[in-house]
């Protein structure tokens, strides 16, 4: 026997073990994400330091581009998450994180509508690769009931991102005329400059997956891979294009992007806007950056609490179902009130709401997709449909709705309204197949396959009989 195999990891010292993990896998990918997130959305806290007169936009050519980087993004999605499979994913972030960083300094250099619209379209491309990337880079560290909390913590990195942004571009706005410059082209080069240089650490900082990473020790490398096929089985990780058509053909991950298309609408429609909904409450440019900041905090830490139950309890969906319902709260408030009290603790219930429901979806439907390969393909096409609702949320939000914007509130209440129904529906699809799965195998007398049984089934992915749904 191998002597990685010979060490047997008890309780605590597989917590020991997780913690390291989490020690040298979490920090970065956090950093990276508050970065990526403050880079896309920057440009709603530019908006009040005078972006639009400066390059003269007018009617909907703000809103254009806002929507122009999501296209690209979807199209980036897949390609790159079979890249992540394919290479190295220390080289692969760091790449498309420099990449996306010079687009942003660019930003902030533009003199018209035209130069706007192809930086964005340029970030679009480049930032498209990492959220669906790291989600997959996750699932090859922790197992399913894992993955949650996992995620929520990087993608809370989001919100703390909303909330510095609005701290930080009341500090740059001080910058205003330095090198004949304004304050929103600052808010873009410090921002963009500060991503560059954690792009070249990233490089270094992460680690590749499991097998080969060098902080484990041969018997931790044996044990984390022996928790993940005691977790999913023995399903293929192998690279081969008949499980990306798998995640093509399963209906179930088209599901899950219309649920986190409701889900992402919302998010982006937030993080694009939230400082121009606060500012038509009555408070000044400088006050509006600042109160930004409050509900994005909240954000954080309902997305990590409810996260840490759902892996807890192993049940996803309702978790999911309570957040939408408190999100559509917060809108109702939103879109009923002209009190500006009642409309702020709308934004803060709004937010709370939201964002909790990114990290849910995106593991839910993570650990019910068997094998790496179609995992990885089906995540992206799941972000893929999360960012289509970034297209409709760059016109949920429109200048001649000011200052009430009641048709956007309304929108959002909508499409978070349809992520409930389907997130409903395969709540009760995933309680009922496991119920079938079970019968079936009481009736057939097979509780467990054998080793062998289940090695001819590892190309049926989460279709084979022994796989149960995380509900």
């Amino acid at each position: 026997m191998h002597a990685a195999e010979g060490q047997r990891f008890d309780v605590k010292a597989t917590k020991r073990l997780l913690r390291k993990i989490d020690i040298h896998i979490l920090p970065i990918m956090c950093l990276i994400c508050l970065l990526c997130f403050l880079d896309r959305a920057n440009i709603g806290n530019a908006r009040l330091d005078n972006l639009e007169s400066d390059l003269h936009l007018v009617g909907l050519q703000y809103n254009d581009c806002l929507a122009i980087l999501f296209p690209f993004y979807v199209m980036a999605e897949i390609p790159s998450n079979i890249m992540m499979k394919h290479t190295k994913p220390s080289t692969w972030l760091a790449f498309i994180m420099f990449a996306w960083s010079a687009c942003i300094i660019g930003q902030g250099f533009v003199t018209n509508y035209q130069g706007l619209m192809a930086t964005r379209a340029l970030l679009g491309t480049f930032e498209g690769g990492f959220f669906p990337g790291i989600n997959f880079y996750i699932t090859q560290w922790y197992p399913r009931n894992e993955c949650g909390l996992r995620m929520a913590i990087i993608f809370s990195s989001a919100t703390i991102a909303g909330a510095l942004g609005g701290i930080v571009a009341r500090g740059i706005a001080e910058m205003s005329g330095v090198g004949g410059l304004s304050a929103w082209s600052w808010i873009f080069i410090i921002e963009g400059l500060a991503s560059i240089v954690v792009s070249v650490l990233a490089y270094w900082a992460i680690h590749g997956y499991p097998a080969s990473a060098h902080f484990l020790t041969p018997a931790e490398r044996h044990e984390v891979e022996r928790r993940l096929i005691a977790d999913s089985g023995s399903l293929s990780n192998d690279f081969d294009v008949k499980y990306i058509w798998q995640a093509f053909l399963d209906w179930k991950i088209y599901v899950h992007m219309v649920i986190c298309m409701g889900g992402f609408c919302a998010v982006y429609s937030f993080s694009l806007f939230l400082p121009t909904i606060i500012k038509n409450m009555g408070y000044s440019a400088n006050n509006a950056q600042l109160m930004s900041a409050p509900p994005y905090v909240l954000a954080c830490l309902f997305a990590i609490t409810g996260s840490r139950l759902a892996d807890r309890c192993r049940q996803r969906g309702v978790f999911l179902l309570g957040f939408q319902l408190v999100a559509i709260l917060g809108l109702a408030m939103l879109a009923a009130s002209v009190n500006p009290t009642i409309q702020y603790a709308g934004t803060v219930f709004a937010a709370v709401g939201i964002y909790p429901q990114i990290p849910l979806g995106l593991a839910w439907n993570g650990s019910n997709i068997g094998g790496s390969l179609k995992r990885a393909t089906g995540i992206a096409m799941q972000v893929a449909g999360g960012n289509l609702g970034g297209i409709i949320a760059s016109y949920v939000y429109l200048a001649r709705d000011a200052p009430r914007y009641i048709v956007g509130h309304s929108i959002l209440i909508g499409s978070v309204g349809l992520a409930f129904i389907m997130t409903l529906f395969m709540t009760i699809w995933c309680r009922g197949e496991n119920a079938r799965r079970d019968t079936i195998a009481r009736q057939t007398l097979i509780v467990e396959l054998t080793v062998e049984q289940k090695m001819q089934e590892r190309e049926l992915a989460d279709g084979v009989p022994w796989f149960r749904y995380t509900i």
